[in-house]
């Protein structure tokens, strides 16, 4: 059951690949999607610590 869970996962990555390789000249999509991904990911989690911090803050200022 694991190997056929792994195998599922992994398939993409097998089909993709056609075992041509091309010379790299500009960056290609996926790697533009990937860095807007990342930095989405890095804005959402500064903002819910700033928030999470700020709560923390007025809560303790209450006292």
């Amino acid at each position: 059951m694991r190997f056929l869970l792994l195998l599922a996962f992994a398939s993409p990555a097998f089909a993709a690949h056609t075992g041509v390789v091309h010379p790299r000249t500009a960056p290609e999509l996926s790697d533009i999607a990937l860095f807007v991904m990342a930095a989405a990911g890095v804005w959402v989690v500064r903002r819910a610590m700033r928030a999470r911090l700020a709560k923390t803050r007025s809560g303790q200022a209450k006292d």
